[in-house]
């Protein structure tokens, strides 16, 4: 039976064409998997509202000022990256909440015992805090990069486009470290 909107009468193909418009399709109702994706971004937004909260103590513990720098930077960028998550929920008609994402949680844990474990000032600090961070990132390219994919999957092109462009912000973060890393920090490290 054909729907019918302002008076004109629609078929399915109709239907899908006006769901692809709009950035959402039929595949995008409650099931089974819009619900683990739901959970999964609850999961992402844990992460990066903790992250968000651990980054000035990364910087605080920085010997130098280009990582410093960095992770100055990165926590603007964090800021930015739950206003997006929050955009997500709203896109998707869903309420922003966390869920505790136990990786982050042991990610960051782990950044907390490099800063412990590292004496001040030292270039071995700032090597730890990179491969810390960097694993923050690697996690964060993963599921952001998954989430984008289940997006498109669903249909929803305005929430794959926002986790997208977050995506490739986490990436350039990534280079961004390797960079500061392989200048000079790396290999004053080696000589501490």
């Amino acid at each position: 039976m054909a729907n019918t909107t302002g008076g004109k009468p629609t078929t399915e193909k109709d239907n899908k064409s006006l769901a692809k418009s709009t950035g959402k399709n039929e595949k995008m109702g409650n099931n089974e998997f819009h619900k683990f994706f739901v959970d999964e971004l609850k999961d992402i937004y844990w992460a990066e509202k903790h992250l968000v909260k651990a980054l000035p103590k990364m910087k605080k513990a920085a010997t130098s000022t280009e990582l410093a720098s960095a992770f100055e930077k990165h926590t603007q960028e964090t800021q930015t990256h739950i206003e997006t998550l929050e955009q997500v929920f709203s896109l998707l008609g869903e309420k922003p909440a966390t869920k505790k994402c136990d990786a982050m949680e042991g990610l960051l844990a782990e950044a907390n015992s490099i800063i412990d474990d590292t004496d001040k000032d030292t270039m071995i600090r700032d090597a730890g805090l990179i491969l810390a961070a960097q694993k923050v990132e690697h996690y964060e390219i993963a599921t952001y990069g998954t989430l984008r994919a289940f997006a498109q999957n669903m249909g929803n092109t305005d929430v794959e486009d926002l986790l997208q462009q977050t995506l490739e912000n986490e990436k350039a973060t990534d280079v961004a470290l390797t960079e500061i890393a392989e200048a000079s920090i790396n290999e004053t490290a080696s000589e501490e």
